[in-house]
């Protein structure tokens, strides 16, 4: 039997390897097989002045930012509330008021 490091998380000796990482049956937690961090850990977001951002936070647009696809506009100092973090190059995920869903870019909003 392989010697597998514990759950960096809940320290269980019931770890499994799955692919290029290890995972925990216990709490569900994958890290690296290398003993690196992944990529997910590592991943933070940040505004336009370097503030971190989180799952419902407030930010406020810093420039007005053509909506794709129609005529409208969002115009700076709109105020969005419960916005929610993703991957991708869009990375925030909203909702405006009197426009709908959206996507936005971290570069263009700053933490209220």
């Amino acid at each position: 039997m392989s010697e597998l490091p514990p759950c960096p998380q809940c320290q269980s000796a019931f770890t499994y390897p799955d692919g290029a990482m290890l995972v925990c049956p216990e709490c569900a937690h994958e890290w690296s097989a290398e003993g690196g961090r992944t990529d997910a850990d590592e991943s933070v977001i940040s505004d336009a002045n370097g503030n971190v951002l989180s799952d419902g936070d407030t930010v406020t647009v810093i420039k007005d930012l053509k909506v794709k696809g129609s005529s409208s506009v969002v115009k700076v100092g709109t105020k969005v509330k419960n916005i929610r973090l993703v991957e991708g190059d869009h990375d925030i995920d909203c909702k405006i008021d009197g426009i709908g869903a959206m996507k936005l870019k971290s570069q263009f909003v700053k933490k209220v």
